[in-house]
């Protein structure tokens, strides 16, 4: 008996399915797209549906948003910095508002302390 290299059930010679046993591929066309870097990309799309090419399309390279327009690409996205619990909660109130709730907390926390009787 041979080695348990040999592929079982295909012969020597014989390629992978090719278009006539899959039929025929449909038409396609290329279309570039241009992102912010100059990086062109080119995704294929069926030459029948000219509506379904979108506007944009993510760039393979840098990952940036990619137009038709070579001399106008679309801007990359903006990144926020990352914002702590802090920052929003002072987005949302004063500081006057902070002092208020701080001097609440604060006597809250003093009358349990204060001795009883």
């Amino acid at each position: 008996m041979a080695g348990g290299n040999a592929i079982r059930g295909s012969r020597v010679g014989a390629g992978p399915m090719g278009e006539a046993e899959r039929g025929d591929t449909a038409p396609r066309r290329r279309v570039s797209y241009w992102c912010a870097n100059g990086h062109e990309t080119q995704p294929s799309f069926a030459q029948e549906g000219g509506s379904d090419v979108p506007e944009t399309w993510d760039c393979q390279r840098c990952g940036f948003p990619a137009g038709q327009d070579r001399a106008n690409p679309p801007a990359p996205p903006r990144t926020e910095p990352y914002k702590t619990h802090l920052a929003y909660v002072k987005e949302r109130r004063s500081d006057a508002d902070g002092e208020a709730i701080l001097a609440t907390a604060l006597e809250k926390v003093r009358a349990r302390q204060r001795p009883v009787g």
